[in-house]
């Protein structure tokens, strides 16, 4: 069976989770694939147009994956190729009634997390039955050799306010008692606004010399990942720390537990407080960073690679 896959034109020019897991599929099913210009999921009428005709330009009956930032907003162009089989890949869902018009449109559809599967069918009351979980894998790695003191902490995430570097920097900087720094990796260009913001305030805490905004790295490493996201479909990154054998300090949203499982401590979102408290457990007590490695190994172990999502990807399609 041939299928194609609809995907906006940055696949391979923007890092994030949901490219990766766009590229890793596709490439693993061999799909054919579909890259629709347009500045997705705020599309213009061209941008609409370019998609239907993309569409209009495929066998009856073919099986097409429309990734959700692409399906969720543009129901109209779905409904008028019903002689498509309409797969729709949901990421992050964005609660539209645009969305939920492109849910009905579709045949079935593949969330990432089985958070995400129970949101769709409770926001848009969608058939149980039609909303499959394929969720992301993670590549295999050597376990990453940590510091005793643990005292080097790294944040990977484009520097945008959904991801909560203002929530870190907040709690990091009642932790000036103690020795530590951060690396914060990820895009710097997805909001300048906020990155100039988070900037002043790691400069008004006097934090200049322990937070360092890095920018995009292919490599990073640390002995705890801080994740202090304010929304997540799943939490890519910190499956790739647990791989690792790096313990994770996360805020408790969105499939985030699905990810982390007993690898780490989970803290309530837009909770500096509650955050530091992790932290300072992790750098002043060395049963909490022995039991917390422990935990991360053990995590480790249960964690499933890319066949396996492709695998799951195939049966629901």
């Amino acid at each position: 069976m041939t299928v194609y896959f609809a995907v906006p034109n940055d696949i391979d020019a923007t890092p994030s989770g949901g490219n990766i897991y766009d590229r890793r599929v596709i490439d693993g099913l061999g799909a054919d694939e579909l890259t629709v210009a347009g500045s997705w999921p705020h599309p213009s009428p061209a941008d609409l147009e370019r998609l239907d005709q993309a569409l209009s330009l495929l066998p009856d009956q073919a099986t097409v994956v429309v990734d959700g930032l692409v399906g969720s907003a543009a129901p109209a162009v779905l409904a008028r190729h019903q002689q498509l089989r309409l797969i729709l890949l949901m990421h992050m869902p964005l609660s539209t009634p645009e969305e939920e018009q492109a849910l009905r449109a579709t045949r079935a559809v593949v969330t990432t997390s089985q958070w995400t599967r129970r949101l769709l069918i409770s926001l848009y009351a969608y058939r149980s039955d039609r909303v499959h979980v394929a969720e992301p894998g993670v590549d295999a790695a050597a376990v990453h050799p940590a510091t005793a003191a643990g005292s080097r902490l790294v944040c990977v995430a484009a520097v945008t306010p959904g991801k909560g570097h203002d929530i870190l920097v907040d709690a990091l900087a009642t932790l000036d008692d103690l020795e530590w720094t951060l690396d914060c990796v990820g895009p710097l260009d997805r909001d300048p606004a906020f990155v100039d913001a988070v900037g002043k305030q790691i400069n008004a805490a006097g934090l200049s010399d322990r937070i360092v905004l890095c920018g995009v790295r292919t490599r990073w490493d640390g002995d705890l990942l801080c994740h202090a996201s304010r929304s997540e479909t799943y939490g890519m990154v910190i499956a790739e720390a647990l791989a690792r054998g790096m313990p994770v300090v996360a805020t408790d949203v969105g499939g985030v537990p699905e990810a982390l499982g007993r690898g780490g401590l989970l803290v309530p979102p837009d909770d500096p407080a509650s955050f530091a408290r992790a932290v300072r457990a992790w750098l002043t007590d060395p049963h909490v960073r022995t039991d917390l490695r422990t935990a991360a190994l053990a995590r480790r172990a249960t964690l499933t690679g890319w066949d396996e999502t492709v695998r799951r990807f195939a049966a629901a399609l």
